[in-house]
C-alpha cells in the first residue's frame, strides 16, 4: 500500500522495550500512535466475536468468572514446541490478525485524510506491532523500526517483568521470527541494550535527516 503520510511500524522481539521507545516518541514528539497490543485486547473483550469464537473452540472454562479471556490459561494452550501448541496460536492468530490491520488500516486513511487537509504530512503515525513480520502487515508501513537487545537481556527482562520460568521465557521467544532476521530488514535499528541517550539519539539522527526536527 502506498500512503501519502509517513508510517512507522516499531516492532521487535518480546522484551527489547517496544513499549518505553514508543512512549517516549508519543511524548517527546507527540506522534499518535496505535498499539497491536493494545488493539489485540479490545479484540477479546466481552461481547466480541473473536472472543465468542474462542470460546466456542476452546469452551467456558477459558474465561474467568466475571467473562473476561483467562490470558494466562490461552498462553498455556498457545506457546510451545508441540505441533498442537503451533497449530492452535496459528489458529488465534487469525482471528485477531484481521482484526487488527482493518483498525490499523481505518487509522491511517484517518490520519493521512487529516494531515493532507493540513497540507501536511508530518507527523508520522506510529504502529506499534510486536509481531509485525509474522503478521504480515509490513505493507501497511513506510518505515520499519526495530528494537534491538541482546538474547540474554531479553530472557531476563522477560524473567522479572512477567515472571516467567526458564521454560516459559523460551517458549515465547520460540514463537516469535528471530530478531536478528527482523534487523537484517529494518530501515532503522533502534539499539536499546545501552542505556536510553543510544537510541534517543538514533532518533534524533534519523529526525535530522528527514529535515523534522524540532527547532
Amino acid at each position: 500500500m502506498a500512503w501519502a503520510t509517513p508510517v512507522i511500524g516499531l516492532t521487535g522481539g518480546i522484551a527489547t522495550g517496544k513499549s518505553t521507545i514508543a512512549a517516549y516518541l508519543q511524548q517527546h514528539y507527540h506522534w499518535p500512535l496505535l498499539d497491536a497490543d493494545i488493539l489485540s485486547r479490545e479484540a477479546v473483550r466481552p461481547g466480541t466475536a473473536v472472543l465468542a469464537r474462542i470460546v466456542d473452540r476452546y469452551g467456558e472454562g477459558i474465561l474467568h468468572p466475571e467473562g473476561h479471556l483467562n490470558r494466562a490459561g490461552l498462553g498455556e494452550r498457545i506457546f510451545g514446541k508441540s505441533q498442537e501448541a503451533q497449530r492452535e496460536r496459528r489458529w488465534l492468530e487469525q482471528q485477531i490478525h484481521p482484526w487488527i490491520r482493518q483498525q490499523f488500516t481505518e487509522a491511517i486513511a484517518k490520519h493521512a485524510g487529516t494531515t493532507m487537509a493540513q497540507a501536511d504530512s508530518w507527523p508520522p503515525l506510529l504502529l506499534v506491532v510486536p509481531l509485525l513480520f509474522e503478521a504480515q502487515m509490513t505493507d501497511l508501513v513506510t518505515e520499519i523500526w526495530v528494537v534491538y537487545c541482546t538474547p540474554e537481556q531479553q530472557k531476563a527482562r522477560l524473567q522479572q517483568r512477567d515472571g516467567y520460568d526458564e521454560i516459559q521465557v523460551r517458549s515465547r521467544l520460540e514463537a516469535q521470527m528471530p530478531l536478528s532476521e527482523k534487523c537484517e530488514q529494518a530501515t532503522l535499528v533502534l539499539d536499546n541494550s545501552g542505556p536510553a541517550s543510544r537510541w534517543q539519539q538514533q532518533i534524533k539522527q534519523w529526525l535530522q535527516q528527514v529535515e523534522r526536527v524540532e527547532q
